[in-house]
């Protein structure tokens, strides 16, 4: 993904593209969301990035930015409509540009806080509007983009984290097919949190466990494990138990599972400070991912030679 911003930039994303990955026809490797100026409008900017990408057959997301009571009607039967109208300009525009250019139906229609003016993340009327966009999507037979940890919350505290569960839920039931702000959101979208960042991966790691579904089979079903052990008894040491504990269930990475006791001796951490020490470690352990020194080299190049090219250019024309 990268910045949909004019033409000249995405230009030079698709030039920086094809220096990694050659001819950019086939597979699209690089796209970005278009999102609408809601209501009504598409700016200069998403349009140069949108005509850009589609005519090199890259993936645009076109996204209305709609906050309802804002950009649309308060209602969310007049967001829906709104947004599926805007997001349909865009995708025809795409096709105008060139016929079976990939894109993705955007959906971004949480509401307003009427008495602060900011963005209502985590709430009912937002998780209808992710709902019924995925139903809209496979209407029009397109994949859908949703939201994921939408928060007004300050810090990753309790409201976070129930706010997110509001975004997280209908994204996952409505067969998001791409999640975007899945991780870190905070503030409205106006900061990040890295302890947050490990507390939505979490999360995220447990609907793909949960849409994994799970087995009913005569090995699955156990029925002579139950037999054996029978009324009252218990199922830790049997050998249907030990042969599958350590992968039975989820294993959580963040969650602390002790008695109180026991958690107040160990420190007493709270998610948000158990996180914390899980990201510190996961950058110390981090390496970078390979790439051809000539290819890197070029690169840089490419880089330094468009930064002394753009000096007082407008980048947005």
């Amino acid at each position: 993904m990268e910045a949909a911003h004019g033409r000249i930039i995405t230009s030079d994303c698709l030039k920086m593209a094809e220096i990694v990955f050659g001819s950019l026809e086939g597979d699209p490797v690089i796209g970005d969301v278009i999102n609408v100026n809601s209501p009504l409008r598409f700016d200069d900017r998403m349009l140069g990035g949108l005509l850009t990408y589609a005519r090199a057959g890259q993936v645009t997301f076109i996204t209305p930015f709609i906050l309802a009571g804002a950009m649309s009607p308060v209602t969310m039967a007049a967001a829906l409509a709104q947004q599926n109208a805007e997001a349909l300009a865009g995708i025809a525009l795409t096709q105008l540009v060139r016929p079976g250019a990939p894109v993705i139906y955007g959906g971004f229609t949480p509401n307003v806080d009427l008495k602060s003016g900011s963005p209502g993340g985590g709430t009912p009327e937002g998780a209808w509007a992710l709902l019924v966009g995925g139903q809209l999507a496979r209407f029009y037979n397109l994949p859908y983009r949703g939201s994921g940890s939408l928060t007004n919350a300050q810090s990753p505290d309790a409201q976070a984290s129930y706010e997110t569960m509001w975004n997280l839920w209908p994204a996952v039931l409505a067969h998001t097919n791409l999640l975007m702000h899945s991780v870190g959101w905070l503030e409205g979208g106006l900061t990040a949190s890295f302890e947050k960042f490990i507390i939505d991966l979490e999360n995220l790691a447990m609907f793909r466990h949960f849409l994994a579904g799970f087995a009913v089979d005569d090995a699955s079903l156990a029925l002579d494990m139950i037999a054996e052990v029978g009324a009252g008894g218990h199922h830790f040491g049997t050998a249907h138990t030990q042969a599958q504990f350590q992968t039975a269930f989820y294993q959580s990475s963040l969650a602390d599972r002790q008695g109180y006791e026991n958690w107040q001796q160990a420190g007493g951490m709270d998610t948000a400070v158990r996180a914390q020490h899980i990201w510190q470690t996961m950058l110390k352990q981090y390496e970078p991912p390979p790439l051809d020194p000539a290819i890197a080299e070029a690169l840089r190049d490419f880089v330094a030679r468009r930064e002394r090219e753009l000096v007082g250019v407008n980048l947005y024309d």
